[in-house]
């Protein structure tokens, strides 16, 4: 299945590898990779486990493996809310001006 552009996606990416962590931090923290789950905004067309680009919420770029679209939280606050997304961005919009403030 292809993931059209500009979907809210989910992507994972491992950090550091658990011979890169700091030799300070606790042994069963060393011993497992620092991974780093994140979602935004799909940069290019793609199926799930391929590599891509997404833009988060704050305007951040991160790269990953694809894992999902229109994640859900798990915690029970409920699935996904198109609606509430928007609310986030128009808001931002109004209280902000957008993107044109950030230097």
């Amino acid at each position: 299945m292809i993931i059209q552009k500009g979907e809210w996606v989910r992507i994972h990416r491992v950090i550091l590898n658990p011979e890169q962590r700091a030799p300070q931090v606790p042994d069963d923290t060393k011993n497992v990779p620092l991974e780093m789950w994140v979602k935004g905004f799909l940069q290019e067309e793609a199926s799930i486990g391929d590599a891509v680009t997404i833009k988060t919420i704050t305007g951040r770029l991160e790269k990953g493996t694809l894992l999902e679209v229109n994640p859900t939280y798990t915690h029970s606050f409920g699935k996904y809310v198109p609606e509430l997304l928007q609310i986030g961005l128009d808001l931002k919009e109004i209280l902000f001006g957008g993107d044109s403030d950030e230097r």
